[in-house]
C-alpha cells in the first residue's frame, strides 16, 4: 500500500522535548498544542515519505490505563489513534509499562499485512529494534525521528539509528511550533475562556477567624487540652489538635458557647462562611433538609441514557474541569422533573447536596482529573468542576425565571 504510517511514543517525543526547551523531561514543565502537534507531524510525514497519511498511533502511559484528558482530546481527532500503556510509580518517579511492547506488536503487525509502504518510528528506545528489522524484511521503509537533543549529542539508541532507512531531526523551531516551556510564559495552546467566578474564590482574604495571630491580635482561646495533660501528669492520652482548622471547626469557634477543642461536636447554630465568585456566603453547618430529597444523576438515568452518556464522554467531552461540571449539571438539570428542587438548590449556593457532590466528582475522576492513589487532589481542578456545575445551574435557573418576569 503507498501510504505511511507514523508511531509515536509520547513519553520519548514529550520528554525530549521538555528537556531542549525547559532542561529537564518532565512533561509537567511545558504546554502542549496536541492539534499543532498532530497536523504537524502529519505534515511532517506526507512530506518526507512522499505518502499521503494511513494513521497515526499515539503511544503513551496511563495510571491504571485510564485515558488522561490529552488523551481524550487526541483520540477523537481525525487519523488518530490512541494506544495506552501501564503508568506506574516506583520511588516518587512515573514510569511507562507496556508501551514499547505494543509499538512494537504495532509496528509488526502493520508490516506483516502490508498496510503501508513507509513507518515513521518517533522514538529513541533500542528495544524497538527487532520489530524495525521485520518491517524492513517485509518491504516497509522505515523512517527514524528524532528530538533535537539539549546536549547536542544523541537521545536515540545508536544501533536504532544504524538500522533505520532514513533519519531526520526535530529541531527546536520545528518543536516550538507546538510546545512551549511554561517558564518561558508561551502558550501555544489557545488562551483559556477567562472565568472570573475561579479567580474570585481563589483570591477572596481570608475570614478574620481564619487570620494568624498577631501582637495586635493576641489570642483568646483557652489552653488545648493536650497541654493541661501533660501538666498535670495526667495518664490519658488525648487526640492531637489539627495543624489548620477546618471550616466547620471555626464556624464552631465562632458559635456561642460553642466548646474549646475543634474535634467537639458542631453545635447547630453554627454558620459556615463560604468563599464564592459572588463574596462571602453565610450558610448553617449543618445541611438543610430538603438536601437528601433531592435526587442524584444516576437515579434519574435509563439503562438507554447511560449508554449515550458514555458515548458522549468518549467521543466528545475533553475532560476539562469546566466543561466536565457544566455536562453533569446539564444532565442532571434535563432529567428532573420536579424543578421545584432546581430553586432549592440555588438557595444553598455555593454548597451543592453531599450526594450530588459526591457523584459529580466521581464522574470527574473518569477523565483523570482527581487524585491517582498516591497524589493529592487538585483543589484547583476541584474548584473548576464546581463552578462549571454551577455556571450551568446559574444560566437555567435565569431561563426559568425570564419568562415569569414578562
Amino acid at each position: 500500500m503507498d501510504r505511511c504510517i507514523v508511531l509515536v511514543d509520547a513519553g520519548y517525543l514529550l520528554g525530549a522535548a521538555a528537556s531542549l526547551l525547559a532542561g529537564e523531561p518532565s512533561r509537567s514543565r511545558i504546554t502542549v498544542d496536541h492539534a499543532a502537534l498532530i497536523q504537524g507531524l502529519r505534515d511532517r510525514a506526507e512530506s518526507d515519505t512522499g505518502q499521503p497519511l494511513l494513521r497515526i498511533y499515539w503511544f503513551d502511559g496511563a495510571p491504571d490505563r485510564v485515558p488522561q484528558p490529552e488523551h481524550r482530546r487526541l483520540r477523537v481527532m481525525p487519523r488518530v489513534t490512541v494506544r495506552l500503556g501501564a503508568l506506574t510509580r516506583s520511588d516518587g518517579r512515573w514510569a511507562q509499562k507496556g508501551v514499547d511492547a505494543a509499538m512494537h506488536a504495532e509496528l509488526t503487525e502493520l508490516a506483516r499485512n502490508r498496510a503501508c509502504s513507509d513507518v515513521v518510528l518517533v522514538t529513541g528506545d533500542g528495544d524497538l529494534l527487532p520489530g524495525m528489522m521485520a518491517a524492513k524484511e517485509h518491504g516497509v521503509a522505515v523512517h527514524l525521528w528524532a528530538v533535537q537533543a539539549a546536549d547536542g549529542d544523541y537521545n536515540q539508541s545508536e544501533d536504532l539509528v544504524a538500522e533505520a532507512d532514513e533519519r531526520r531531526v526535530l529541531d527546536r523551531v520545528w518543536i516550538t511550533k507546538a510546545v512551549r516551556a511554561k517558564e518561558l510564559g508561551g502558550i501555544c495552546a489557545p488562551p483559556p475562556v477567562p472565568r472570573p467566578e475561579i479567580a474570585a474564590i481563589l483570591s477572596a482574604p481570608l475570614p478574620e477567624s481564619a487570620l494568624p495571630v498577631t501582637a495586635e491580635r493576641p489570642a483568646q482561646e483557652p489552653e488545648h487540652p493536650t497541654a493541661t495533660a501533660a501538666r498535670n501528669g495526667a495518664e490519658e492520652r488525648t487526640a492531637p489538635a489539627k495543624g489548620v482548622p477546618t471550616p466547620k471547626d471555626l464556624a464552631a469557634l465562632r458559635a456561642p458557647g460553642a466548646p474549646s477543642a475543634p474535634s467537639a461536636p458542631h453545635p447547630t447554630t453554627a454558620t459556615l462562611r463560604w468563599s464564592s465568585d459572588k463574596g462571602w456566603v453565610d450558610r448553617p453547618a449543618a445541611e438543610p433538609s430538603e438536601a437528601a430529597s433531592m435526587p442524584t444523576l444516576a437515579q434519574l438515568t435509563t439503562a438507554e441514557q447511560r449508554w449515550a452518556d458514555r458515548e458522549e464522554d468518549i467521543t466528545t467531552v475533553g475532560g476539562d474541569p469546566y466543561e466536565v461540571g457544566q455536562v453533569f449539571a446539564r444532565r442532571w438539570l434535563e432529567r428532573l422533573g420536579d424543578h421545584g428542587h432546581l430553586q432549592k438548590l440555588s438557595g444553598m449556593y455555593p454548597r451543592i447536596p453531599h450526594r450530588v457532590d459526591g457523584e459529580l466528582l466521581r464522574y470527574a475522576a473518569r477523565f483523570g482529573l482527581l487524585a491517582h492513589k498516591d497524589d493529592q487532589i487538585d483543589e484547583h481542578d476541584r474548584y473548576a468542576i464546581r463552578a462549571g456545575f454551577w455556571r450551568e445551574i446559574d444560566v437555567r435557573t435565569a431561563t426559568e425565571r425570564t419568562p415569569a418576569a414578562e
